[in-house]
Order: C-alpha cells, then structure tokens, then sequence
C-alpha cells in the first residue's frame, strides 16, 4: 500500500513537470515568433531591399545625369550603408539576448531537475532503510 503511494506521488510529480514543461514549451514559441521568427526575418529582408534599392538609385542617376555632387553622393551612399550596419548589429544584438536568456533558462531547468533528482534518490534510500 505504501509503495502504491509513493509511486501515485511519483506519478502526479511527472505529470506536473509535463504540463510545466508544456506551458514553457509555448511560452518560449511566442517568444521566438517575436524575436526571431518568419515576420522578423521579412522586416530584415524588406529593409534589405530597401536599402539596396536606394543605393542603386543613388548609383545609376550619378552615373547618369549627375544629380548630385560626387561627393555628396558618395557620403549618401556610406551613411546608408553605416545605418544597414548599425541595423544588422542591433539584430544580432537581439539575437544574443534571446540565446543567453534561452540558456539561463536551461541551467536554471537542469538545476531544478538536479534537486528533483536528489530528493527521489534520498526517498529511495530512505525507503530502502526502513524497509529492511
């Protein structure tokens, strides 16, 4: 009767670490859509062209027509490309945070888990004393 006990109390603690693990699960998803998912990557992509289409116009109307000053132009063109720099630094800024807090995140689980484990093994052993 004792050990059918100890295993329901076993069992419910398994069960409540997989509806944890499942409530993470989702919250990290909703995370990664927001930090780094398909709609970051098309505003990555969107400024991209963006700024490619801008230094290429840039480029044909002074090889044209001499719109602007030479260099007026050339200054156009690296402060466009310094701005596309700063933007891919942020992002991977971004980037770094998330995979930081990601693996926080992890040893913060193992260590739980670690404890977890420790507490069934001194149950175990405990059992085992009083049973003989």
């Amino acid at each position: 009767m004792k050990e059918e006990s100890n295993f329901k109390g076993i069992e419910d603690d398994l069960l409540q670490e997989l509806e944890d693990f499942k409530r993470d699960k989702e919250r990290i998803r909703k995370i990664i859509g927001n930090i780094g998912g398909k709609a970051y990557s098309k505003l990555d992509m969107t400024i991209n062209i963006v700024f490619l289409g801008i230094i290429l116009v840039i480029f044909l109307l002074e090889m044209t027509i001499h719109l602007l000053p030479a260099f007026t132009s050339l200054e156009i063109g690296v402060l466009l490309v310094s701005i596309k720099i700063a933007f891919m630094i942020h992002s991977q800024q971004r980037f770094n945070h998330f995979q930081f807090w990601i693996l926080s995140s992890m040893e913060f689980k193992i260590n739980e888990i670690d404890k977890k484990v420790k507490q069934i093994e001194k149950r175990t052993r405990e059992e085992k004393i009083i049973n003989k």
